[in-house]
């Protein structure tokens, strides 16, 4: 390629070190696309004369048929997709080959191949988000009014529905699907054109190439274009977000699907067994996932360590891009599928968890309530005297909703016989109607308007 100024090859390490075919190879798609485009627009503005166009069109087409036949070979002596594609070319049509590069460099073709990439990525993450949100409105909707623990600390805090406690990971889902969103939109300006770093000599159409690959725009500033990565990085974060929510939910699957807690039974399709134990039934998939958690995030540091002190315009460490994308679009692909799968198939044990709702005190806090409402007592002061029933409950070994009248009367006599009657984990969920609570019409309506809100 550089023959021409340099008279010896390079070293073997050399050509190894440089090449990034191995990993690169993955944008053909992309950089035929962006070839294609590229080409197009030559011919348009009189650049390339239109017999040149038509045979490297036609020749990037019989490209991509061998790739997509036969894969795409690793020739290290091509260092990348592009000089591959372009060697490729040459074969196909002869010189008129050597046209498809005027008025281009690597830099702005890379940035050009990237983004489409990155842009094709995050469309795939949002129709695998969009099965996951599925799945939780379905489970949410099923059992909107299934009672089970909330907990803070992991102590039993609050009677919950099972739905409101599935109807919080769709909002997490749908902040993920924003974010996703947003970083389309941010990123979906064209580098083409800017060539190597100062833009080109040549009269080109940015606008026409720009269109032709579905961009707004084209980027406004050559330097910036072939040496911003912000949009790989914007994803990166994305992703890293989204896959801390999926690990938080995978990590409960972990604690429910164990026999102290006993919440759900996760389907033979998500989980092994063990090589020893036969009774043994691992919630590996769930684990999975949120390991994978770990290596995504690591994605995201990886990719803004190499950037953090480069200077303009484009440097040779920026070929490493590219690998930490593919590895969390990979991963990420792979955690969206399996929770899904999980969500849709577990069996959720709801009177176990309405069992464990109904032994931890935890509608402590509606007798409180009922205090101040029926009684007038500050809050703070109905605090104690709930206390007080707690641990004369929790004394008779009880439940706070056994105690009889006499019992609560002769803790405080403002407690009245009728306070019981707020003391059942039903009476609690179906209470808490404020907008955003967990009362189970309020999880029907939410999960209504997450659906109108697609």
């Amino acid at each position: 390629m550089w023959g021409g100024r340099f008279a010896e090859g390079p070293a073997a390490v050399m050509r190894e070190i440089n090449a990034s075919l191995p990993f690169d190879k993955r944008m053909w798609r992309q950089d035929i696309r962006g070839s294609k485009a590229h080409v197009a627009m030559l011919g348009a503005q009189g650049i390339v004369a239109p017999d040149d166009v038509a045979a490297i069109d036609a020749g990037l087409d019989r490209v991509a048929a061998n790739y997509d036949a036969d894969g795409v070979p690793d020739d290290l002596s091509l260092e990348d997709i592009h000089m591959l594609t372009e060697a490729r070319l040459a074969e196909a049509i002869g010189p008129a080959a050597g046209r498809l590069h005027t008025a281009r460099s690597r830099n702005d073709q890379v940035a050009t191949d990237f983004r489409l990439w990155v842009r094709d990525a995050i469309d795939q993450t949002l129709e695998a988000l969009a099965a996951l949100d599925d799945a939780l409105l379905a489970r949410a909707e099923e059992h909107a009014a299934s009672v089970m623990p909330g907990f803070t600390h992991l102590q039993s805090a609050q009677p919950v529905t099972l739905g409101h406690h599935l109807m919080a990971y769709h909002e997490m889902i749908a902040r993920d699907g924003r974010r996703f969103r947003d970083a389309r939109a941010r990123m979906n300006e064209c580098p083409l054109g800017s060539a190597a770093l100062a833009g080109t000599g040549f009269p080109i159409d940015r606008h026409a190439t720009a269109a032709a690959l579905g961009f707004d725009r084209p980027t406004r500033n050559s330097l910036d274009a072939v040496s911003d990565r912000d949009f790989a990085i914007e994803y990166l974060t994305a992703a890293a977000q989204c896959s801390l929510h999926l690990s938080r939910l995978a990590e409960e699957f972990v604690l429910w699907a164990s026999q102290p807690f006993g919440f759900v039974t996760l389907s033979d399709q998500w989980s092994t067994g063990s090589s020893i134990m036969p009774q043994k039934r691992n919630p590996d998939a769930a684990e999975l996932v949120r390991g994978h958690a770990g290596r995504i995030t690591g994605c995201l540091v990886s990719l803004m360590v190499t950037m953090k002190g480069l200077p303009l315009a484009y440097s040779k460490d920026m070929q490493d891009d590219k690998p930490p994308v593919f590895e969390c679009h990979d991963l990420l692909g792979l955690s969206l599928a399996a929770m899904t799968g999980m969500v849709e198939s577990a069996t959720f044990r709801t009177e176990r968890m309405r069992g464990l709702a109904e032994s931890g005190y935890a509608t402590a806090t509606d007798l409180a309530d009922w205090l101040v409402r029926e009684g007038g007592l500050p809050f703070r002061e109905a605090h104690h005297v709930t206390g007080r029933a707690v641990a004369r409950a929790e004394a008779l070994g009880v439940k706070l909703d056994a105690l009889s009248p006499e019992e609560l009367a002769a803790i405080d006599p403002r407690i009245g016989a009728e306070a019981r009657a707020v003391l059942s984990v039903d009476a609690s969920v179906a209470s808490r109607t404020s907008f955003g609570g967990t009362a189970p019409d309020n999880v029907r309506a939410a999960v209504r308007a997450a659906r109108e809100a697609r």
